[in-house]
């Protein structure tokens, strides 16, 4: 039985320390804050970063360098006798499509999965994939797999303040001054490639009502699966702890029966939104029926 090293990237939102703990490996994402050429949970941490944020330094995400994704390759099949790497959704990034001509070169080495996760549904592809490979899987056929399951995955996010999505060129100004004078807050979601609008509201319980809702309305008509007994449920947030766990305690009043799991935002989504947002996220789980 081959050795199988479960490698991804810090858009996952796996720490190099959540990383150790679960056996799993994450090539960390390159940012520029003012010039400066920064790694995520290296040398910069969620709060460094949105205290430059909020600063209104130019920040920009970046690609792995590409030494970096070899070297890194090189370095587990030392140990390890195949390699699945699961990247950022490549609707979002050029990062997989770049992984998967570089895979080329490795001999059937390296599984490059293009499952069009972000973020918590990303993660949980990530833990999928370990759980696949502690089961004797191996890579191509947990390659296979997640591949099959790209689709089966919702995020549904709450921005707190247009201002960044403005300052990436996400909506233009006009759009955003017309949004922040109405107080809007716009509910984005993720449903494979891109992130895209879902929806505004008005107030932030109306937004939380909205995401509640969809995900209700996603376990029963995408998911075919009402009670949602055969999926993931988690939430995430960018910067406010004690709002997410208000949220948390809203949606687990809606799915009682669920295990909601919460983590922050990933730094490359949260550069985008900004602080304050409030995100639903569902996937569903690996060997059960869809």
């Amino acid at each position: 039985m081959n050795k199988v090293a479960i490698l991804t990237d810090s858009n996952s939102g796996i720490t190099q320390a959540q990383a150790v703990q679960t056996g799993v490996y994450v090539l960390p994402m390159p940012f520029y804050i003012s010039g400066e050429m920064l790694y995520e949970e290296v040398d910069l941490s969620q709060e460094q970063f949105y205290e430059r944020l909020q600063k209104g330094e130019e920040i920009s995400t970046s690609m792995p360098l590409v030494g970096n994704v070899t070297d890194q390759w090189d370095k587990l099949l030392k140990e390890y006798d195949e390699i699945v790497y699961i990247p950022m959704s490549s609707g979002l990034s050029s990062s997989c499509e770049t992984a998967m001509m570089l895979a080329n070169d490795y001999e059937g080495k390296v599984f490059v999965v293009n499952n069009q996760r972000i973020s918590v549904t990303q993660r949980q592809s990530v833990y999928d994939a370990k759980m696949l490979a502690d089961e004797g899987k191996s890579a191509k056929e947990i390659r296979d797999i997640l591949m099959e399951e790209k689709f089966q995955s919702s995020i549904y996010i709450m921005v707190d303040t247009l201002t960044y999505l403005k300052r990436g060129g996400r909506i233009t100004p006009a759009a955003a001054a017309l949004g922040t004078l109405l107080k809007l807050k716009p509910v984005l979601q993720i449903q494979g490639e891109r992130l895209d609008a879902f929806a505004k509201a008005r107030t932030v319980k109306q937004a939380k009502t909205i995401m509640i809702e969809a995900i209700k309305k996603d376990f029963a008509e995408r998911f075919h699966d009402p009670s949602g007994a055969n999926m993931h449920l988690e939430i995430a947030y960018t910067y406010d702890l004690e709002a997410a766990m208000q949220f948390k305690e809203e949606v687990q009043v809606q799915f009682p029966n669920h295990e909601i799991i919460m983590n922050p935002l990933s730094l490359s989504v949260s550069c985008h939104i900004g602080p304050g947002a409030l995100a639903i996220a569902c996937s569903h789980r690996i060997g059960t029926p869809v």
